[in-house]
């Protein structure tokens, strides 16, 4: 025998938590999570969420979003591609010693292992 059904968070109108509020797996068709819409190839397009989902005791809440008002995933243009490539290598190169190194220069330091080692 399965575990019981919660519904101590169906509150379809919104009368109860002011949101259209569903528990873990029971929200209607049509609507989904932030995750599920990125797996899709999708994103919100600009639209608030219609509903939540309360889990874990009402500790842990996901909002849904109408499936009919998703958009395509942006993708960054060569251009953008390009600057996001300079602006990683620059956390990679050292203010010291110039070099550019395997790993993101600690903050901490200013500057490589190798270069902080030496002082």
């Amino acid at each position: 025998m399965g575990r019981p059904v919660v519904t101590n968070f169906y509150d379809p109108t919104g009368t109860r938590f002011g949101f259209p509020t569903y528990p873990y797996r029971m929200a209607p068709s049509g609507l989904a999570t932030l995750r599920q819409l990125r797996a899709a190839g999708l994103r919100p397009g600009g639209h608030d969420p219609v509903a939540q989902i309360f889990w874990r005791r009402g500790k842990r809440v996901a909002y849904l979003y109408r499936l009919d008002l998703a958009k395509p995933k942006r993708t960054a243009t060569p251009a953008q591609r390009e600057a996001i490539g300079k602006a990683l290598r620059a956390r990679r190169t050292c203010a010291v010693c110039g070099l550019v190194r395997p790993y993101y220069i600690p903050h901490r330091y200013g500057c490589c292992l190798d270069c902080h080692g030496g002082h």
